[in-house]
C-alpha cells in the first residue's frame, strides 16, 4: 500500500474513450520491481455510482443499530457485529476494485446496481437471523452471492490486466474458500451459538485472508514482479465516505418525528448537543494528529497502512451505536440501564479509537514546532474516552445531564487539540490586512470610461 514515488503516465492513456459500452479493464496504479507506476497523476475521487452505493448504506447501518438499541443485551450486541462486519466487507470489495479498476463504464455500473440489490436482502434479513431460519438463509445467500460477484470481476479483470493477476487469483481462491465456513448457517439443525461461533470464525477468517493477499510476504511468495498498488486520494476519500455515514446517524433522529419541536425543551437541547458531539467527531477525525506535516498511514509504513484500514470497522461500529441512542434520546424522556451503556460505552471507544488513528500518522515535524507535542496533543482522546466509559457509574445522572457531559468532554478535547496544534507564537486573531480596494483598480475603471466616452 506504500512505495517510493511512482512514474506519471499522461491521462490520455487511461481507457476513456465513449464509444464502447464495456471498456476494457486497466490497472490504474501498481508496484512495478517495487517502483510505485501510476497510469494518471491526475488526483482521483469517488465516483457518482460509488456515492450512490454509500446512500444504501445510510439505510443499513441505521436498520442495524435500531435493532440493537431496541433491546440491548450481550446478545443483540455480538449479533450486531456479526452483522455488520460482513455488509463492510462487501462496500470493501467493491472499494477495493473501483480504486484499481475504475473505468464507469456499463460493466461496472451494472456491477454496483447487482451488489446493492443483494444488499438490499441483506439488510432486509439480517436482523432478523435469530429469529427466523428464513432469514438467515437469505441474509446469508445475499452476502455469499455480492462477494462471489465482486470474486468473479476481479477473476475478470486478471485476464484484461496483468498488473493485479498474481494478487487478484490468490484473493480470489482463499476468499471463496472461506465463505465456504458460512454453509453450515443454512441448516436448521445447527444451533445458534454454533451458527455464532462459525460466522466470528469466518468474519475473523476473512479478514486474515485479506490482509495475507496484499501484504509483502504475498508478493514474496508469489515472486510477482507486479503487484498491487492503491490510489491513495481515492482510498482515504472512501474511508472519509464511510465514516461521514455513521456520523449520519447521530443527526438523522434529532429531526425526524419532530420530537424537538414546539419552544426550548429538554429534548431540543439533547437534539443540539448530539448536533454538536457529531460535528467534533467530525472535526477530531479530519484533524489527524494536528501535525504540520505527516504522513498518512496508507503512506507511513505497511504496518500503519493495514491498520488504518481495520481501525475503522470498529470505530465506525462503536459510533453508529453510540450515536444512534445519542439521537434517540430526543424521543426518549430518560435513558434505561442497558442505553446508558451503550451510549457511552460506544462513544468512549469511537473516541480511543480515534487516538490510535491519530497516533497512525507520522508526524514529520520538528520537536517544539507547535504548541504541544504530539503525545500531549492527543492524550485527551483516551482521557475522554474513559470518563465516558465509566460515566454510567454515576446512576443519578439523567439523559440530560449525561448527553451535556459527553458534549462538554468532547468539545474540551477538540478545542484542546485545536489550540495545542497551532505553532509556537501564534496569535489567536490574525491582523486584518488590505481590506480596501486598490489604487489600481480605481484607476483602470476612469480609464476604460474615458476610452468609451471618446469612441474610436
Amino acid at each position: 500500500m506504500s512505495g517510493p514515488s511512482g512514474v506519471g503516465i499522461e491521462c490520455h492513456d487511461l481507457q476513456s474513450n465513449p464509444r464502447f459500452l464495456f471498456r476494457q479493464p486497466r490497472a490504474l496504479q501498481w508496484f512495478e520491481n517495487g517502483r510505485l507506476v501510476k497510469r494518471s497523476e491526475d488526483e482521483r475521487q469517488a465516483g457518482r455510482f460509488e456515492l450512490f452505493l454509500d446512500l444504501l448504506y445510510v439505510a443499513i447501518l441505521s436498520n442495524f443499530a435500531d435493532t440493537l438499541v431496541e433491546d440491548i443485551s450481550g446478545a443483540k450486541l455480538v449479533k450486531y457485529i456479526l452483522i455488520l462486519s460482513p455488509s463492510w466487507h462487501v462496500w470493501s470489495d467493491l472499494r477495493e476494485l473501483m480504486n484499481s479498476f475504475y473505468n464507469d463504464d456499463l460493466f461496472q455500473r451494472v456491477l454496483i446496481l447487482w451488489v446493492m440489490a443483494t444488499l438490499v436482502i441483506y439488510g432486509n434479513n439480517a436482523p432478523l437471523v435469530d429469529e427466523d431460519i428464513g432469514a438467515m438463509r437469505s441474509a446469508v445467500g445475499a452476502y455469499m452471492v455480492a462477494r462471489i460477484t465482486c470474486n468473479l470481476a476481479h477473476l475478470y479483470y486478471s485476464f484484461a490486466s496483468y498488473h493485479h493477476r498474481a494478487q487478484q487469483r490468490l484473493w480470489v481462491g482463499l476468499s471463496t474458500l472461506c465463505l465456504c465456513i458460512y454453509i453450515p448457517l443454512y441448516f436448521e439443525s445447527v444451533s445458534i451459538r454454533s451458527k455464532i461461533a462459525t460466522a466470528a470464525v469466518a468474519i475473523f477468517m476473512e479478514e486474515c485472508t485479506w490482509i495475507f493477499c496484499y501484504c509483502p510476504a504475498a508478493k514474496k511468495l508469489l515472486r510477482a514482479t507486479y503487484t498491487t498498488a492503491v490510489d491513495i486520494n481515492h482510498e482515504v476519500d472512501r474511508y472519509a465516505a464511510f465514516y461521514i455515514i455513521a456520523l449520519g446517524e447521530f443527526l438523522y433522529l434529532i429531526i425526524v418525528g419532530s420530537h424537538a419541536a414546539i419552544g426550548l425543551n429538554d429534548r431540543l437541547l439533547r437534539a443540539i448537543w448530539t448536533l454538536i458531539i457529531a460535528f467534533c467527531l467530525n472535526w477530531l477525525y479530519v484533524h489527524n494528529d494536528g501535525s504540520v506535516q505527516n504522513d498518512h498511514p496508507l503512506r507511513h509504513s505497511i504496518y500503519t497502512a493495514f491498520a488504518f484500514a481495520l481501525i475503522h470497522l470498529p470505530l465506525i461500529a462503536s459510533l453508529l451505536a453510540g450515536g444512534h441512542v445519542a439521537a434517540a434520546s430526543v424521543a426518549e424522556h430518560e435513558f434505561e440501564e442497558p442505553q446508558r451503556w451503550l451510549l457511552c460505552a460506544g462513544l468512549g471507544v469511537g473516541m480511543i479509537c480515534l487516538y490510535i488513528f491519530a497516533l497512525m500518522h507520522g508526524s514529520k515535524d520538528e520537536r517544539g514546532t507547535l504548541i504541544l507535542d504530539k503525545p500531549l496533543r492527543l492524550i485527551m482522546r483516551p482521557v475522554t474516552g474513559i470518563i465516558m466509559i465509566l460515566l454510567p457509574l454515576a446512576r443519578h445522572l439523567g439523559a440530560t445531564s449525561i448527553l451535556s457531559i459527553i458534549m462538554a468532554l468532547i468539545v474540551f478535547c477538540t478545542l484542546w487539540e485545536t489550540i495545542a496544534s497551532l505553532r509556537k507564537g501564534a496569535c489567536f486573531w490574525e491582523r486584518w490586512e488590505d481590506t480596501q480596494y486598490p489604487e489600481k483598480t480605481l484607476i483602470r475603471g476612469d480609464t476604460a470610461k474615458h476610452e468609451e466616452a471618446s469612441g474610436p
